[in-house]
């Protein structure tokens, strides 16, 4: 039984690898159960099931819920059964915790980044001066809603701008919101929106992806999970680049670099660890990693097939590793669940005005504190 939160899109891919794994002789008579849930219902719904103790045996989604799994002992450490030293470095780093590995890399990335229509933007900015140029001046001519659409209230898109400010959510264990680092990422923020307004001023993941897609914003900061779809959608008119070099700051935005992981259930029975273990190697031998590429764009954890020639050829996947190499990797710590409730609850108020800057961020500050505290008692 396999639970998993992936796009629609990504499903016919993880069911075609499966159903190859059960047509080898030795896994005759293997089923494999896959069930779909939002990133959200996955979390509250595996715990329930661990709880219960009725867990799927596998989990396939990102790092940042595994802190949690883990020191809740609700899977298991995975370093005995995996050679973690075939896989590239940052993105067993991203799931690894305590001096343990957590989960199977199957991507690397799971990265923002910035898109773009070629039929309305010639050249990729290398710059926010000259992105902030383009918006403030040919834009205009376009007919646009917006020049750049991304989701404001999600902390996620704050944090490579946050990193281009020289701040970061979290050092080590604590959190790192009330800083000058946090002041400015905000207040550029609503520099974006109210004063130079070449954002939406209420656009949720849904909203802005339509934005994009309609022709109703040139840019776009999109995670690299949507280059697929937006290849299938622009044909030769997508483009795509790294997140523009903040001008003011001359640092480059550092997305959280992670990637998409299987993580074992500690409630998978011990009858079944070796087939699950032979599942996971199959799901990530060379030959499934560089095909992953090749049908979803999604840069393989391998390190094997990141070498190969189908990859290395491709400007997608380079553009792609030079944003992961301006990234940081995501931080595991099981407190940046309330780094991360307590910065979307505080950048809302922050970004619609019904919060000072300066008390916004030290709210998120006090209030991860606090849930902090609650969860260690």
């Amino acid at each position: 039984m396999v639970w998993e939160q992936e796009d629609a899109q990504v499903a016919p891919y993880i069911d075609s690898v499966f159903a190859a794994f059960k047509k080898l002789p030795e896994n005759s008579g293997i089923e494999i159960v896959r069930t779909h849930y939002q990133t959200e219902d996955l979390r509250s719904q595996f715990q329930a099931a661990s709880l219960a103790g009725v867990p799927p045996d596998l989990l396939l989604g990102p790092s940042d819920t595994a802190g949690l799994y883990a020191i809740s002992g609700f899977i298991m450490p995975l370093d005995g059964m995996f050679d973690f030293s075939r896989y590239n470095k940052p993105v067993v780093e991203a799931i690894t915790l305590d001096g343990h590995s957590w989960g199977v890399p199957v991507s690397n990335g799971n990265h923002l980044m910035m898109f773009y229509n070629k039929k309305l933007v010639k050249a990729a900015p290398r710059t926010t001066d000259e992105l902030f140029a383009f918006c403030a001046g040919p834009a205009k001519q376009l007919n646009l809603e917006r020049c750049i659409a991304f989701d404001m209230g999600e902390p996620f898109w704050l944090m490579p701008w946050l990193g281009a400010f020289g701040g970061w959510p979290i050092e080590g264990k604590k959190p790192a919101l009330d800083t000058q680092p946090m002041r400015d990422t905000v207040n550029f923020y609503l520099d974006l929106k109210y004063v130079k307004k070449f954002v939406p001023l209420e656009c949720d993941y849904n909203c802005m992806d339509a934005l994009f897609k309609e022709s109703k914003a040139a840019f776009i900061i999109n995670g690299d999970w949507a280059i697929s779809g937006y290849q299938k959608h622009f044909g030769k008119d997508f483009g795509l680049c790294v997140i523009p070099k903040l001008s003011k700051t001359g640092l480059y935005p550092s997305p959280m670099v992670s990637g998409k992981y299987f993580m074992v259930s500690a409630g998978a029975k011990p009858e079944k660890l070796a087939m699950l273990k032979r599942l996971l190697e199959f799901y990530t031998s060379k030959d499934n990693q560089v095909r992953q590429y090749q049908v979803l764009t999604r840069l393989p954890a391998l390190k094997a097939a990141g070498l190969a020639p189908e990859i290395t050829s491709d400007e997608v996947s380079r553009i792609s590793l030079d944003q992961i190499l301006k990234g940081r990797p995501m931080p595991m710590a099981t407190e940046m669940r309330a780094v991360w409730d307590s910065a979307r609850n505080y950048l809302g108020m922050a970004t619609t005005r019904k919060l000072e800057v300066d008390a916004a961020v030290r709210k998120m500050q006090e209030n991860a504190d606090k849930k902090i505290a609650e969860m260690n008692q």
